[in-house]
């Protein structure tokens, strides 16, 4: 059959005309000559309808494109691709849809103008007005924290902090930090994650958790509750060398109020209910120890020479012990000398 706009005799493909004709007069995409995308100039989001998107401007352009743009029904496995070129804050972009129909692949170039419209996303304004859900305070029970301890703990908080946002909890960040003789206080802004991390907290350093609910007012005719979480850290940490029951004992880990600690005169491990771990008996931690040379060793027994004042000494080995080595560590606790394994935990 003879097609009715070229008169070619070719397959008629629709309406009386062939494919080629068809193609010629039909758009199949049409969208605005302007896009306004609003961004937020602290984080650098974009907003798409009612959510603030942390993504590159080439995919929140395809979202706004493909909101924006009809795309016939007829064009089969659509792409859209875009190029701009950057003026300021507008931009002057071409947009590219491609399809196909048939056995033929079909694109269609469509000029737009891109404006960027700055505009504060909820996150940053809440950060930026000193906005938080929950304190976390972490403290020290009968002592006071090393400046050691408090850089380990609020590197620990930031860290937990920014695994958290990198899984998606864009909500969540540190509005303060108030590092007091006492100890140190975190504002939070989400009270859920700040529970977890308090957790985290106990679990890593050991201790006692404690929660506690303010008033903050009302919103939308709710009341509106601030919560403080307290983790004491125990008067104990991770390498301290204590006493119970008549033994001497190096800390291994701490798990909330569990404490696993290692005996020293045998090298075996006990688990101890933190509670039960006075301060009074408490020696210290790594600066109680001591390298000393090997000078001697049998299967049960070694003998060591302190390198400073050279004086000998001879001491059980624990069952476990493997000494393969020219020195090693030891304490000496209440005139008892123990070894002291290399690593600890």
């Amino acid at each position: 059959m003879f097609c009715v706009e070229c008169g070619k005799d070719e397959p008629i493909f629709r309406n009386g005309v062939c494919l080629n004709c068809y193609l010629k007069a039909t758009q199949f995409s049409k969208g605005p000559a302007i896009l306004d995308i609003i961004m937020c100039p602290r984080c650098s989001s974009y907003k798409y309808k009612n959510t603030w998107l942390q993504e590159s401007f080439d995919d929140i352009l395809k979202r706004y494109v493909k909101e924006a743009f009809t795309v016939s029904p007829e064009l089969k496995h659509v792409e859209i691709q875009t190029q701009c070129k950057a003026q300021e804050r507008i931009l002057a972009c071409m947009v590219f849809i491609s399809g196909s129909l048939e056995d033929q692949t079909i694109t269609e170039q469509h000029p737009i103008t891109v404006r960027i419209r700055h505009n504060t996303c909820e996150i940053c304004s809440r950060e930026a007005g000193g906005y938080y859900e929950a304190i976390l305070q972490i403290r020290a029970d009968q002592r006071k924290f090393t400046d050691t301890e408090l850089k380990t703990l609020r590197s620990a908080v930031e860290t937990m902090v920014g695994q958290y946002q990198e899984s998606g909890k864009r909500g969540l960040f540190i509005t303060d930090i108030a590092e007091k003789r006492e100890g140190l206080d975190f504002f939070l802004s989400e009270k859920g994650t700040a529970f977890s991390i308090a957790k985290r907290v106990q679990d890593q350093f050991g201790g006692d958790f404690k929660q506690s609910a303010s008033s903050a007012g009302m919103k939308d005719s709710r009341q509106v509750y601030r919560m403080t979480y307290l983790v004491r850290i125990p008067a104990y940490r991770k390498g301290d060398f204590f006493l119970f029951d008549n033994s001497f004992f190096l800390i291994v880990s701490l798990h909330e109020n569990k404490v696993r600690a290692l005996e020293l005169s045998a090298w075996t491990e006990k688990v101890i209910d933190g509670k039960d771990i006075q301060p009074s008996r408490i020696y210290g931690g790594k600066e109680l120890i001591r390298e000393m040379i090997v000078v001697s060793q049998s299967k049960n027994e070694i003998q060591l020479m302190d390198p400073k004042t050279y004086a000998t000494v001879e001491i059980r080995k624990p069952k476990t012990a493997s000494v393969d080595t020219a020195m090693v560590k030891t304490v000496k606790l209440d005139g008892y000398l123990f070894l002291v394994p290399e690593k600890i935990g």
